[in-house]
């Protein structure tokens, strides 16, 4: 038994350690690595299962993780000779073009980056075992266990290893590492873009382990394609030129027909996964990265030539060794080639989305512009005093359509009262409903609790009524009703100060009611949004008068930036809808608020009027877009 220290500087381990300390990112090497030794037992014509069994261990703090093949193994010498570092030692640079492009580093990252681990392995007969681990110095070392000897019946037993194969294992002991649950490291496992192509000519299987009882097992593991349209191919050939030499690859292009792809990460889902040989060597859509109308694009391209090229010790592979090195001439030709050739096809999604007649946009987003055009309906009846008549005028005088009794509710503490909701059925359509809103502090019950009720259904007709107590003083709360064109709101207070005779007061009545609009209740100058595609590519959003809608441009180039190639909003894209629901806003209040004045069509006058309805709500517009 000896040990000794990685032959390579210190440094270097460290810094490829800390780039590879994860979990998923260790089971890629040791996955791929198995697979290559496959790959050379079928290249030998030797019979080869292709099983890869994954062991997981999760624990609180740390975890065990081993991977256990029936391929080649190795060697003592072969085993020894792969802990030296570098390009040198590489499988590529010994002409095996099934190498991935880790430089021979990949085994003793995956295990030093996590903890420490070792490889047990049985080839022709004999049995080694090599332990990884840091020294009492933080040195990075080895214990070749003495050379290999006769494999015992007990070793075959315990490794699961029939004839000859490798098991690595790993303590996973660094604190920094993130420990995956079982089922997001086989969902992470099937979906690594590295892992792809292995999956389907290898039996990879998962299994979670307690101690030595199995507790799930993952069953074969696959990664499940989305149903989608094949815009090229399957597997249609193409050909580039470079220094004299013409090169083949294929390429198979498709659209994702409903499913949501992942556009970023190792499990991304859009993009044309780049393989040569077995290796995989990034996943991106070449001229056409991160452009609108490519979100819902993937497939494959294989090159044979890149992994040659990097067999010759050319640097097609980048620096960090995280995708293609856009900056060797190589690649530059091959890139030129696949974009060419794809070009068509984005250009196609990028038609239709400039004929887009309409968008859509996450809930969560709806629900934040459904809150500012509520409170944007009351500033302009409440702070501005602007009054906008009714759709349809019912004839005769009339009560206004929805209204609360009172507007202001100032009750003491303890105390149960009314509060009263009127409206007016004959001004709503069949089949309106009473939305309520209530914002009430903790402390302040509301009995029946407030839902959503047809207007026609309620007892007695016209008229809905709650029962509040407020049993904290000090606080105060609101209630919005919406319903059809209209909404109402009452201010609910309750204080010490508040007589208990007032509780039992009417709304108040003027003998001689000033002919000015409530600001308490009106009709909704806007009634909501929509995306769509108007006449012309200049308006980015209008105001529709008729509708009382705010209107997204689906033709306007900044628009159509933000607007992916199923039609649906980027919620990443709403400081853009805060601009423009300021932009809109500001500019139809303003108008209001000089109706009926002598400047009212003097541009200066509106311009000042639309600045000072910014500087008043614009922080507050953009507030309700950045939260939520």
């Amino acid at each position: 038994m000896a040990i000794y220290p990685i032959p390579v500087d210190q440094r270097v381990i460290d810094i490829d350690s800390r780039r590879f300390a994860s979990v998923e990112k260790a089971l890629v090497e040791l996955i791929t690595n198995s697979d290559d030794s496959y790959a050379r037992l079928g290249a030998g014509d030797v019979p080869a299962s292709g099983s890869i069994r994954v062991l997981y261990e999760r624990h609180k703090a740390g975890a065990r993780l081993t991977v256990t093949d029936q391929a080649e193994g190795m060697a003592f010498s072969t085993a020894s000779f792969i802990l030296a570092y570098g390009g040198a030692h590489s499988p590529l640079s010994r002409g095996e073009g099934n190498g991935r492009g880790y430089f021979g580093r990949g085994l003793k990252q995956a295990i030093y980056g996590l903890g420490h681990g070792w490889i047990e392995t049985v080839h022709e007969g004999r049995y080694s075992r090599i332990e990884l681990f840091r020294g009492p110095d933080g040195d990075y070392l080895y214990d070749d266990g003495g050379g290999d000897r006769p494999v015992a019946t007990e070793d075959r037993e315990r490794l699961g290893i029939a004839a000859n194969g490798t098991k690595v294992a790993i303590v996973v002991e660094n604190p920094d590492v993130h420990l995956p649950l079982f089922r997001s490291l086989v969902q992470t496992v099937g979906n690594n873009i590295y892992l792809r192509d292995l999956l389907q000519r290898r039996e990879v299987e998962l299994i979670s382990m307690r101690f030595e009882r199995e507790l799930e097992r993952s069953g074969p593991i696959r990664f499940n394609e989305p149903e989608a349209d094949v815009l090229i191919g399957p597997e249609q050939e193409a050909s580039f030129t470079f220094d004299g030499s013409t090169h083949v690859f294929s390429l198979t292009l498709k659209r994702a027909r409903d499913a949501e792809l992942a556009l970023r990460g190792d499990e991304r889902t859009n993009g044309l996964v780049v393989i040569s040989g077995m290796a995989v060597l990034d996943c991106l859509l070449f001229d056409f990265e991160n452009q609108t109308g490519t979100e819902y694009l993937f497939g494959t391209v294989r090159c044979p030539a890149l992994t040659g090229q990097l067999g010759r010790g050319v640097a097609i592979i980048s620096d960090e060794r995280e995708g293609l090195n856009h900056k060797n001439p190589f690649v530059q030709a091959f890139w030129s080639a696949v974009s060419r050739m794809i070009a068509p096809c984005v250009k196609a999604e990028q038609e239709a989305l400039r004929h887009l007649e309409h968008a859509t946009i996450s809930g969560r987003t709806d629900h934040m512009i459904d809150v500012l055009l509520e409170r944007m309906n009351r500033a302009a009846v409440q702070d501005l005093g602007i009054h906008i008549p009714p759709p349809a005028e019912l004839p005769g005088s009339h009560p206004d359509p929805l209204r609360f009794s009172t507007p202001f509710y100032y009750r003491p503490p303890g105390h149960p009262f009314h509060v009263t909701l009127l409206l007016d059925p004959d001004a709503f359509a069949e089949g309106d409903t009473l939305e309520p809103g209530f914002d009430l502090p903790e402390g302040l019950l509301v009995e029946p609790a407030p839902t959503r009720v047809a207007i026609g259904a309620l007892t007695p007709p016209g008229r809905i009524e709650w029962t509040l107590t407020g049993n904290a003083a000090d606080s105060r709360g609101e209630i919005t009703v919406r319903a059809g064109d209209y909404w109402a709101w009452c201010e609910i207070v309750v204080a010490h100060q508040a007589g208990i005779a007032h509780a039992h007061h009417g709304a108040m009545r003027s003998h001689a009611r000033a002919p000015r609009p409530a600001r308490d209740h009106g009709v909704q100058m806007f009634m909501g949004y929509d995306f769509r595609a108007l006449d012309n590519d200049l308006d980015r959003a209008v105001y529709s008068p008729d509708e009382r809608q705010i209107l997204i441009n689906t033709r306007a180039p900044t628009v159509q930036l933000y607007v992916d190639g199923r039609g649906h909003f980027r919620d990443s894209a709403r400081l853009l809808l805060a601009e423009l629901f300021m932009d809109v806003i500001s500019d139809e209040l303003a108008r209001h608020m000089l109706e009926g004045r002598e400047n009212a069509s003097d541009p200066a006058a509106l311009h000042t009027a639309k600045l000072d309805v910014i500087r008043r709500y614009g922080s507050d517009i953009h507030r309700y877009f950045m939260t939520g």
